[in-house]
């Protein structure tokens, strides 16, 4: 009697792990410095560190494989980001530091053939075939690979005014002095 009921109960997890419902489920957790230094890069998928996005980056600086010093959109801020997180010194971009842009597709211009669309890293322009496209303005990283497979050349890069929302104002720092 024993025995029929461990069977069933064995018989129960075996189908239920079959169907989905097992009560254990697996997850791969990623590298947690590779994470830290995944959230400090701006999320462009732009590949002008030498790697094919940010998180191939990231990984990179984390097994020591990359300098923190090869992001143009993150800029100076980014390199004394990774280098406060990493405890390393802080070196100059390794190349020139641009505005914050982003694509603007000439309407007149655009024949649909969808290339942009395919090389953008963040899906920020929509269209189909043989129709208009045009970008999301808030989801454009600025970075630019929309630019070379465009066989028509309707795409140009807009530099971002400073607003508001944009402007890079920081708190100034105050100490604490405590009285004796």
């Amino acid at each position: 009697m024993i025995y029929a009921i461990l069977i069933m109960a064995l018989g129960a997890v075996v189908l239920g792990a079959s169907l989905g419902f097992a009560a254990v489920k697996f997850r791969v957790e990623g590298d947690p410095l590779t994470d830290k230094i995944d959230a400090i890069l701006p999320q462009t998928q732009c590949g002008q560190c030498g790697y094919p996005g940010c998180k191939p980056y990231a990984a990179a600086i984390a097994k020591g494989e990359a300098d923190i010093n090869l992001c143009p959109p993150g800029g100076a801020d980014g390199v004394q980001k990774l280098a406060e997180l990493l405890g390393r010194e802080a070196k100059p971009l390794d190349a020139e530091e641009k505005p914050k842009q982003t694509a603007l597709i000439d309407e007149q211009r655009c024949i649909g053939c969808t290339l942009c669309i395919q090389a953008c890293p963040v899906d920020a322009i929509v269209g189909a075939a043989k129709q208009l496209h045009t970008v999301v303005d808030p989801l454009c990283t600025g970075c630019e690979l929309c630019l070379k497979p465009c066989p028509v050349e309707c795409i140009a890069m807009n530099p971002v005014g400073e607003s508001l929302d944009n402007w890079k104002w920081k708190p100034p720092v105050f100490t604490l002095q405590r009285q004796a």
